[in-house]
């Protein structure tokens, strides 16, 4: 191989490798200038947004009462099926009625016989006052007249309220609902013996004309929804309308309202118990279900930038402002509330100022951004 060839071989390798080295170097720089890239953006006031926070939610009709017999006996007659709308007064089981007829029938026969005791001590008494007046007989007869007299006045009082049991014995055989409301499951069929003691009811009627949905709000939404109107009585009053997500993920068509609040806090949980009343008219909430309770939270006139544009210093949240074009590092205050997406700022920027709106967490204090 001769000299020049060698030297061309040498040159020509050199060549590449500077090729190569050049290639790299220009792509370590691209490489470098992606990761320090921001965007800048200009802080605009008078913005309204709302943000709707969601709470798992339980839902019990207004009432939901366990119907238990008063008496004992067969139930010789069923009224009703399940799930069946029943007004307040309507007859849903009959038991037996014969013994308790005929214990009326006896108590009302024992008042007859009070009734005629006391006539006859009546008219002893008074036959009685008469004659000691005449001094025809001692004062240990009157007493003793005046006794029987009152002793028959108190065993007529006694049968009547007996004869008061019996007529609420025989009314009870009826079982009745307390109010309006749907059925629920009936354990119990024509022939069981049942009786006051039993354990478990013999139906439940839920009165969902309106239904009540609970739920819980942490401590810190508490307070900022106290602070956010002033006192709990006034949220309670000019709280907008809330919403109903069901089980299935559909919207409730009825919108509801918050109607109380509770004032303890719960040491376990560190929540605070909520319920709110959503009208049922077409019955589609039943007592049991489970859904979600969406609050909306409205801000006018405030300031919005996007969650990229902060970064998070344990429970500090601070903005780049661009002052003359350096990145100055400015602590700001949002709202409790977010949508994952955006901040609302109470406080630390203004309208007009430029910050960094994207990429703030690869800026660092005094970086040159313009």
């Amino acid at each position: 191989m001769t000299l020049k060839r060698i030297k061309w071989k040498v040159w020509l390798m050199m060549f590449i490798g500077c090729a190569v080295c050049g290639t790299s170097c220009q792509n370590g720089q691209k490489e470098e200038t992606k990761q320090q890239g921001y965007t800048l953006a200009t802080v605009r006031a008078g913005q309204n947004k709302e943000i709707v926070t969601s709470y798992s939610a339980s839902i019990e009709g207004r009432q939901d009462i366990d119907i238990f017999p008063q008496v004992s006996g067969y139930i010789v007659k069923l009224n009703v099926s399940e799930g069946d709308a029943v007004k307040k007064g309507q007859v849903l089981f009959v038991i037996d009625q014969v013994p308790y007829k005929a214990a009326l029938e006896t108590a009302v026969a024992n008042v007859k016989v009070a009734e005629a005791s006391l006539a006859t001590a009546e008219l002893t008494y008074k036959s009685t006052q008469k004659l000691y007046a005449q001094k025809v007989v001692s004062d240990f007869n009157l007493q003793t007249s005046e006794n029987s007299y009152l002793t028959a006045k108190a065993q007529l009082a006694q049968a009547e309220a007996q004869e008061v049991n019996a007529r609420n014995d025989l009314s009870y055989t009826e079982v009745k609902s307390p109010s309006n409301g749907m059925v629920g499951m009936l354990p119990y069929r024509v022939g069981t013996l049942v009786s006051p003691s039993m354990p478990q009811p013999l139906t439940t009627v839920s009165d969902n004309s309106d239904m009540y949905v609970y739920f819980s709000m942490t401590e810190n939404q508490f307070l900022s929804l106290a602070r956010q109107y002033g006192t709990i009585e006034k949220a309670l009053q000019e709280m907008p309308a809330i919403r109903l997500q069901l089980n299935d993920g559909t919207a409730y068509e009825e919108s509801g309202k918050i109607e109380s609040i509770s004032g303890v806090i719960d040491k376990e949980t560190g929540t605070v118990g909520v319920r709110a009343v959503f009208p049922n008219p077409k019955r589609l909430l039943h007592s049991g279900a489970s859904g979600n309770v969406l609050i909306p939270n409205t801000y006018t006139d405030c300031i919005i930038i996007p969650q990229g544009a902060t970064v998070q210093l344990q429970d500090k949240l601070i903005v780049y402002k661009v002052v003359d074009g350096k990145a100055v590092s400015t602590l700001i205050k949002v709202a409790p509330v977010n949508d994952g997406k955006e901040y609302i700022v109470l406080e630390g920027l203004k309208a007009g100022d430029e910050i960094i709106s994207d990429g703030a967490g690869m800026v660092r204090e005094g970086t040159q951004v313009k």
